[in-house]
């Protein structure tokens, strides 16, 4: 059988394919501690939940609006304003099927064939992948632990060419959990600005920062740059309703309704029992959330002391979202468990097959010296799976 040649071009998600080896291993009675997946353990909230029951028992099951139902709408109107004193109307807004949804239909609205993106290394798999199958090339910025997992405006402009469309931010990051500081999001939005590029900025993660770190938009930088902006968020991460899949963005009138004409041809509306549960989560009590984000910290600041002191492993104490990024590279050549580390995806493996401790190697992320561990899970989980990993490394 011929395959397409985009379908070629792109490779699978290795977070999605450890998660699942890691799940079929669970299946068949293996303890497996999962650090792979980037998925909150906690439950979604219960008045979320009721609101999803209460639509089904309504009959809300038919086709709604392409782009989302105006109470869903109105209600994300409503928290960009509250939470990010950004004005927009409801023909701002498009709702997809999840934030990656929402991505590709920026990228599809946005790029032309040949049409240039820069994105950051270390990336979220997705993004490069995303910008090939909209017909773009993704122009990669490399970063690392020395620039804080974060591009400046000088690293950027080296990258330039008459083909740059697109500087795609991710803050809080996955995989780094780096957050940028408003000055470093002003120095960009400059930028962007005097080079006529847009910005596609995912804020999915947005409310998991810690200690005196703030997630700020780039589109709160003046009306120029917000003019320029697509701002991507959803409801998955900070509201534990991954499954659910609701993704918005925030963007021009002009390339919001040309989102939403794709959609139309792609998927019609997102899920109308989800969306109800969106309403619900948006405009409901914070407290649990709040209560999820005291955990994560919790559980970071303890993920994090372990690992620093677990000998051949370097890392940075991430601002935001629910991952460590150790760099792994000074293990490389070394034996541990009776076999030579040859890199961080035989590292991952070992690991997994040695101390049952699944994780996600760095180089699907476009930093093959590192590894990634997703905190979301108990804490009596990453206890053990620190415990496994440091009996292995000892």
């Amino acid at each position: 059988m011929q395959l397409s040649e985009r379908m070629k071009a792109i490779s699978p998600s290795p977070t999605l394919a450890m998660d699942a080896k890691t799940k079929q291993m669970i299946s068949e009675g293996i303890d497996v501690v999962n650090f792979s997946v980037g998925e909150p353990d906690f439950d979604t909230p219960e008045h979320i939940k009721e609101a999803a029951v209460a639509a089904i028992r309504q009959g809300f099951t038919k086709y709604t609006a392409t782009g989302g139902i105006p109470e869903l709408k109105q209600a994300i109107v409503r928290k960009f304003k509250e939470e990010n004193g950004l004005d927009y109307a409801p023909a701002n807004i498009v709702v997809s099927t999840g934030a990656k949804h929402t991505l590709y239909n920026a990228y599809m609205a946005l790029l032309n064939p040949g049409d240039e993106v820069i994105v950051q290394a270390p990336y979220w798999v997705t993004y490069p992948e995303a910008v090939k199958l909209a017909g773009g090339v993704p122009v990669i910025v490399e970063t690392d632990e020395t620039t804080g997992f974060k591009m400046t405006p000088e690293m950027i402009k080296a990258r330039l060419t008459k083909k740059t469309r697109v500087i795609n931010l991710n803050s809080p990051s996955n995989p780094t959990g780096a957050v940028y500081t408003p000055d470093e999001l002003r120095a960009i939005a400059e930028l962007a600005v005097a080079n006529d590029l847009y910005i596609i900025a995912d804020e999915i993660y947005e409310r998991l920062v810690y200690g005196e770190a703030k997630a700020v938009s780039i589109a709160g930088f003046g009306e120029e740059i917000k003019q320029r902006t697509i701002i991507v968020n959803g409801v998955s991460k900070t509201y534990a309703m991954t499954g659910w899949r609701i993704g918005y963005c925030a963007a021009p009138a002009e390339v919001a309704a040309a989102m939403t004409s794709f959609q139309g041809h792609v998927t019609s509306n997102p899920n109308s029992i989800a969306q109800k549960a969106a309403v619900a989560a948006l405009t409901g009590p914070r407290g649990p959330i709040d209560a999820m984000v005291a955990e994560f910290h919790k559980r970071r600041d303890y993920m994090y002391e372990r690992l620093s002191a677990m000998p051949g492993i370097r890392l940075r104490l991430p601002d935001g979202a629910f991952y460590l990024f150790p760099n792994v590279s000074a293990l490389f050549g070394k034996t541990i468990g009776g076999e030579v580390v040859r890199d961080s995806d035989h590292f991952c493996a070992l690991i997994l097959e040695r101390a049952r401790v699944a994780c996600v190697s760095g180089s699907g992320f476009g930093a093959p010296n590192n590894i990634r561990l997703s905190y979301a899970t108990s804490m009596e989980r990453i206890k053990e799976g620190m415990d496994r990993l440091e009996k292995l490394l000892a």
